[in-house]
């Protein structure tokens, strides 16, 4: 049992039977995140791969770009009540870096359900996306989008064990998974996959594709740009600013990818190999039919577009 995962007692219930039984939680524990030893955020995490959580976050607050920008990372001497190492604080050392966060835009306590609590104004967002992802010229087959699902599901360890934690993946254009991590918190796995791209020195991530076990929100949006990533799927559903931003950048936007069909809702033109399907024309919500310059979402099967 590792510190991503917590042993306790629970009594299982099956119809009017009692049965006591040990069970394994995901944990979740606060890091706080420090650059040149000044405090910038704590995070709730489940640990493991911190310094890509790290790295990751500090692409995603518009900080790091390159990988030479990060001069180092290190844990700080955080102790419980032994005096042991809790290993819940990490020291980053930036080096020619951007010097104002996009988290001077809100408050800096970060939990594992949402990352952007209390943004007041989305305008900084813009102004540190320094990739294009309009430019990118990726694209997929619909069959490539609906095997990514399964595999992230496959490389999702602690997930079977706890059944608890959201999981992100990094896959090339021809479907390989480079890379898969796990967190109780959404933008805490994104944060760790795309962290690990930056110290790979992979970044920009030009046609890649990122999948979240999730919804996609705003703030997941914002860190695929960041990144410079041109598609991102999620098994879920996308906030509407999620799907305003997506479009602003021309970021392919893919949700409820689940079995053989999604709903495309940004940059559709990146899914080749479809078809529209036979059928009445879909009714607008504001009355009339739905044209391209009014639909917001296209419906993907394997058999075609609807």
């Amino acid at each position: 049992m590792t510190r991503a995962t917590a042993r306790r007692r629970v009594v299982r219930l099956r119809g009017d039977e009692q049965t006591p039984r040990p069970d394994a939680l995901a944990a979740e524990e606060p890091l706080e995140i420090r650059i040149g030893g000044e405090a910038l955020t704590v995070t709730m995490r489940t640990p493991g791969h911190d310094f890509d959580l790290v790295a990751g976050f500090l692409v995603g607050e518009g900080l790091l770009h390159r990988r030479e920008q990060l001069a180092a990372l290190r844990y700080c001497a955080g102790s419980d009540q032994d005096g042991q190492n809790t290993y819940n604080v990490v020291d980053a050392t930036l080096r020619g870096a951007d010097t104002v966060p996009l988290s001077a835009h809100r408050n800096l306590l970060t939990t594992s359900a949402c990352g952007l609590c209390g943004r007041d104004t989305v305008d900084a967002v813009r102004t540190h996306v320094r990739f294009k992802p309009a430019d990118d010229p990726l694209t997929v087959r619909p069959e490539l989008l609906y095997r990514l699902p399964d595999a992230l599901r496959a490389a999702q360890r602690t997930f079977d064990s706890t059944g608890g934690l959201h999981a992100a993946g990094l896959f090339t254009a021809e479907g390989e998974l480079l890379c898969a991590r796990e967190d109780v918190g959404r933008h805490n796995a994104v944060d760790k996959v795309i962290g690990w791209a930056l110290r790979e020195d992979r970044l920009p991530l030009t046609g890649h594709l990122l999948l979240v076990s999730g919804r996609a929100s705003f703030e997941l949006t914002q860190k695929a740009a960041l990144a410079g990533l041109p598609l991102l799927a999620a098994v879920s559903a996308p906030s509407s600013l999620a799907a305003d931003l997506a479009e602003e950048l021309g970021l392919t936007l893919v949700g409820f990818l689940r079995g053989e069909s999604a709903n495309v809702y940004t940059r559709a033109d990146r899914i080749t190999g479809s078809r529209p399907a036979p059928g009445p024309a879909i009714p607008h919500p504001g009355g009339g039919e739905a044209g391209p310059e009014r639909a917001t979402a296209t419906r993907v099967r394997s058999a075609g577009a609807i």
